[in-house]
């Protein structure tokens, strides 16, 4: 039996998120989800006039391939999903699971190979350069837990946070987008954090649906070589199938000098994936209403109210320092009071204290105007 909650997401996805004209090409990759939201997906491109292409993906079956492939292999399927990503204009990811950590027992060597051969030119490259994309959960039991919820009711939260207005949320983002096109020296303080960085010239992205569901998030990027002090984040990740918690930086010159964390010698690793790994991609702030606690999902994490993420690794195009890295590792910041508070400047002055904003023109992204 078909949810009526999917068809109302797929409207939302298809004329908001993608914008799909007639006769534009869409792959629907979809992890884990045989039916559900992809049959809708498919309903709503066609009656667009577009032309949906269907890609349905089992992390099992991605496991078992590297765990007994070799670079070659690699190579093989990137060239096959990059010549797919090509012939497409829009991208809608479907990331269903049945395990969360399916991919955590992947030999280093092959994962890295994931990473680097396949992950960055496909997806890091051409889908994010080129195409009109939007990447989002599905609510299974597996992701349900992580949120420590029954699936019921994650699923009724996901629904509520996917489809909220984002037009509304659109309009309260301009004057943020501003304010961080007018700065250069931003600081962030709190417990455990002192760090400072220069975004003077970098492009700022608003992202209100357009990009991932749920949304929420205003991102640019540190200059390259200026990031400095020590950052704590206070959210655990689950990253390429491995959890992590406690980590944190002390940057000089840009680059993570050291790094704490557990489990160290994973967090060793990949900060030692390639160069870039040790500088920061992406700096954001988070505001989704709707979402206020950690579940060790990024798509999710990274958009809580009163958050800020800090990204080890590659840099988007919109917002490019020129950083280059195999690995995107969004790892949030919560600074509201429940998690030890914070405070975030521009130029000196203090627009976010506590994880909520304080100055006139940006008190429009404060949960109870977004709609909470």
């Amino acid at each position: 039996m078909r949810d009526p909650r999917n068809a109302r997401l797929a409207h939302l996805i298809v004329h908001h998120s993608v914008r799909l004209q007639p006769g534009e090409a869409v792959l629907i990759e979809a992890f884990d989800l045989p039916g559900g939201l992809v049959l809708d997906l498919v309903e709503e491109a066609s009656r667009a006039g577009g032309l949906p292409l269907v890609y349905l993906r089992d992390n099992a079956v991605i496991r078992q391939t590297l765990a007994s492939g070799s670079e070659a292999q690699v190579r093989l399927q990137a060239a096959v999903e990059m010549f797919q990503m090509q012939q497409v204009q829009a991208y809608v990811g479907l990331r269903a699971s049945d395990n969360v950590s399916e991919l955590n027992d992947v030999p280093e060597p092959r994962m890295k190979d994931y990473m680097t051969l396949l992950q960055q030119p496909v997806h890091f490259e051409r889908r994010v350069n080129h195409t009109k994309w939007v990447v989002l959960r599905y609510p299974t039991g597996a992701i349900a837990q992580l949120a420590g919820t029954s699936t019921e009711q994650f699923e009724d939260f996901f629904y509520r946070v996917c489809t909220l207005d984002y037009a509304r949320m659109a309009e309260a983002i301009v004057p943020l987008v501003e304010r961080m096109k007018r700065t250069d020296r931003v600081q962030i303080t709190g417990p455990g954090t002192d760090l400072r960085f220069r975004i003077q010239g970098m492009g700022v992205v608003p992202c209100e649906g357009r990009r991932n569901l749920p949304d929420g998030e205003c991102y640019t990027a540190p200059l390259r070589d200026s990031v400095e002090g020590t950052i704590r984040y206070n959210t655990p990740s689950l990253y390429q199938g491995t959890s992590y918690s406690d980590v944190a930086f002390t940057f000089e010159g840009g680059r993570i000098v050291r790094a704490t964390g557990e489990p160290q010698p994973q967090l060793d690793a990949l900060l030692d994936t390639d160069e870039g790994a040790r500088y920061v991609g992406e700096f954001s702030l988070g505001f989704n209403p709707f979402i206020l606690h950690p579940m060790k999902d990024t798509l999710f994490d990274e958009k809580i109210a009163g958050s800020l993420h800090l990204t080890p690794g590659q840099a988007y195009k919109a917002a490019d320092n020129g950083n280059r890295s195999a690995i995107h590792w969004d790892l949030v910041l919560i600074q509201r009071p429940d998690y030890g508070g914070g405070e975030v400047r521009f130029d000196g002055e203090l627009v976010r204290k506590d994880g909520r904003f304080v100055v006139p023109d940006l008190e429009g992204l404060n949960p109870e105007r977004l709609g909470a």
